[in-house]
């Protein structure tokens, strides 16, 4: 089992920055990839990056408009979104996703995944930016 514990959320005003946290518990390892995802209220959820651990690679999406910078933690299996200049379009709720599955250490990762390809989610946190 794994958990993810997202944190960092709450209210911010247009043109400032949040960072959020992501902290993965139970059975992982460093070569696991993890993704970030955001929900807008009204529409579904979607990417807004996937990050693979062994290679040091991160896919940003293309139709995020939102400016966002992916990072790890200095401890195993912690991820950060720093979030830069922000809009009231980048409110939404905000999620961590995790692969769990054993990779070899020449896996690289065909990002971007899909949403099914990732088998752990946490629990989301909201960001709201005030105009």
């Amino acid at each position: 089992q794994v958990q993810l514990v997202e944190s960092g959320g709450g209210l911010v005003q247009a043109g400032g920055s949040l960072k959020l946290s992501c902290a993965a518990s139970g059975r992982t390892e460093s070569r696991n990839t993890m993704g970030w995802f955001r929900q807008a209220p009204g529409n579904e959820r979607e990417l807004v990056a996937d990050d693979s651990w062994n290679e040091s690679r991160t896919k940003y999406s293309d139709s995020v408009k939102c400016r966002f910078t992916v990072s790890r933690g200095s401890a195993q299996n912690t991820a950060h979104l720093q979030m830069h200049s922000l809009t009231a379009d980048c409110t939404a709720v905000y999620y961590c996703a995790l692969d769990s599955t054993r990779r070899p250490s020449t896996y690289s990762a065909p990002l971007p995944y899909t949403q099914d390809e990732y088998d752990y989610w946490g629990q989301g946190t909201q960001v709201t930016v005030s105009s």
